[in-house]
């Protein structure tokens, strides 16, 4: 067991120790989609939603959710964020949510991208559920990741 990364010799789960890895630029970006009927993308592109704009709350959500990561997730590292960036953008079937994020640190940001856009999401569902509670959140996933030792990744379409 003690061959996988974050777990003990005696199988209990651990936080892995960064200590001795090196300080690198590291980079994040993930996705997400929020699924509406037709009705309820209208009423967000014409700004007719009763909570207010549902893409800018959500992009700020996203924002303060990659900050606190580490609060939610039990063995993330607590990481000084260099940079995030959240986009949402009306598609005909709903919203597109696009997280990216930066440190330079010794440990990547997947989490911080993921958690950013899974929390972007929600809040849209929050924004927008008095007009639609059939909403779907979906395809929360990784697109890319650059630096660190397990080198870079970009899904392939």
């Amino acid at each position: 067991m003690s061959e996988l990364s974050h777990i003990d010799e005696q199988g209990k789960v651990r936080m892995v120790d960064t200590s001795e890895k090196a300080i690198t630029t590291r980079r994040a970006v993930a996705s997400a989609r929020v699924l509406m009927s037709p009705e309820t993308v209208a009423a967000v592109q014409a700004h007719r939603t009763p909570k207010g704009d549902p893409l800018e709350a959500a992009r700020l959500a996203g924002i303060m959710a990659a900050k606190r990561t580490a609060d939610l997730i039990p063995l993330c590292h607590p990481l000084p964020l260099t940079h995030v960036d959240v986009q949402a953008s009306i598609q005909d079937s709903g919203i597109y949510l696009e997280a990216e994020v930066s440190t330079n640190a010794q440990t990547g940001v997947e989490m911080e991208a993921l958690t950013a856009v899974s929390v972007a999401a929600l809040t849209v569902y929050d924004m927008c559920k008095a007009l639609e509670k059939s909403i779907t959140i979906t395809d929360v996933r990784l697109e890319s990741k650059t630096g660190g030792k397990s080198g870079d990744y970009q899904r392939k379409a």
